[in-house]
């Protein structure tokens, strides 16, 4: 499902237009401006009940390789999104 399919079914399900269903998903996931990377970006979680907990997790630095000469390069340390799912989202799927 992408972001289109996803407006238009919550629209269908709670009555509201698309249009503002569309500005609310925009609200909550725009990469620059939406309340869930801008609370990442302080080091917030925001947990949804019944959904998950989105969260940004530390990477530590490692050593990779540069595909295209086989050279090493190091990596530095870095912060990742990662989301993890409500037990109950969990058992909804898997019934």
């Amino acid at each position: 499902m992408n972001k289109t399919e996803l407006v238009k079914a919550v629209a269908e399900e709670s009555g509201l237009a698309q249009r503002v269903v569309a500005q609310v998903l925009d609200a909550l996931f725009d990469e620059r401006a939406g309340a869930i990377p801008r609370a990442l970006g302080r080091g917030e979680a925001v947990a949804i009940r019944g959904f998950g907990t989105f969260e940004a997790r530390e990477r530590g630095p490692r050593l990779a390789r540069n595909p295209g000469t086989g050279a090493p390069v190091q990596l530095p340390a870095e912060r990742r999104p990662a989301w993890r799912p409500a037990p109950g989202l969990k058992r909804r799927i898997n019934d």
